[in-house]
């Protein structure tokens, strides 16, 4: 290509870009558009937006409405709930996942393919469709009182802990296995050389290398489970055990529901999730650009 030409296509790869960092910064604000209303109601008086509508100016700006939203529904409670389910959720899942993955990537089994494929599909099957058959099983099954007052799995933290693992597990089975294929054969031969069992093999060897993967799926993993709603209200009755997303039902009254309120409780809860993105998002990050280029 010769200079004058190489010039001319300059402009054009100036507009491209330009065009293309426009719809990216379009997409983002579309996305971010909720958040950033939910915050702008939850700093106004309810009687302020209620006069002059959501979209006009502020007159008066304050947070008192984020202390009300976690002492009026008594959200710190919640919130425990809600970590309890989720945090043994994502490191069961994870561990789960990455035992099943490296079975069927790394170890020569039988039918390896047929059971990632079964991982797989059960992804596909509706959440719903099980919720009927889920709480009879449940009802049935006994727990000793120190972990149900309930003397069964249902109305306990045990219940929406174990039907988040089941249904997460394939997704991330999935992905695990698909990373684990993309590293060196070499590095489990010379481990295997060294005198390593198949334990070794999963805990010194692989799992460091799949830091990146696990990171991005606990994310999301966290996420996920911490954000969820269904399982919640379908598995527990008494409401001192529900997650902090079903709690936020408390503020709102029979007769009248003050929005901006709402909107800042909803702001507070989703609070941890933000900060688990941003203490892993380089992990995250790292976890999704795998395999984006090769050497």
């Amino acid at each position: 290509m010769t200079a004058p030409a190489a010039l001319s296509t300059r402009p054009a790869r100036r507009r491209g870009r330009f065009g293309v960092h426009l719809f990216l910064t379009a997409v983002s604000l579309a996305f971010l558009a909720p958040l950033l209303l939910a915050v702008y109601a939850s700093l106004r008086p309810y009687e302020e937006t209620a006069a002059h509508g959501y979209f006009s100016l502020p007159r008066h700006l304050s947070f008192d409405y984020y202390k009300q939203a976690f002492v009026d529904s008594g959200m710190s409670k919640y919130f425990l709930n809600s970590l309890v389910i989720a945090v043994p959720g994502v490191l069961l899942t994870l561990f789960l996942a990455s035992f099943v993955a490296f079975a069927v990537s790394r170890l020569r089994i039988r039918g390896g393919i047929v059971l990632l494929m079964v991982f797989t599909a059960g992804n596909l099957l509706p959440q719903q469709v099980i919720v009927t058959p889920l709480y009879v099983l449940f009802n049935k099954i006994p727990l000793p009182y120190w972990m149900s007052d309930s003397l069964s799995m249902y109305d306990s933290l045990w219940a929406v802990t174990a039907v988040q693992v089941a249904f997460q597990l394939g997704f991330c089975v999935f992905v695990l296995a698909n990373f684990m294929r993309t590293l060196p054969r070499e590095i489990l031969e010379a481990a295997i050389v060294d005198g390593a069992g198949v334990w070794a093999q999963y805990w010194r060897v692989t799992l460091p290398l799949c830091r990146p993967a696990l990171a991005a799926l606990g994310t999301l993993q966290f996420t996920w489970m911490y954000n969820d709603f269904l399982w919640g209200l379908v598995f527990l009755s008494e409401g001192d055990k529900l997650p902090v997303t079903s709690a936020l039902n408390n503020l709102r009254g029979q007769f009248f529901t003050d929005y901006n309120l709402l909107a800042a409780g909803s702001v507070l809860v989703a609070l941890p999730t933000i900060l688990v993105f941003l203490l892993l998002q380089r992990h995250f990050i790292a976890g999704l650009t795998l395999g984006a280029s090769k050497g």
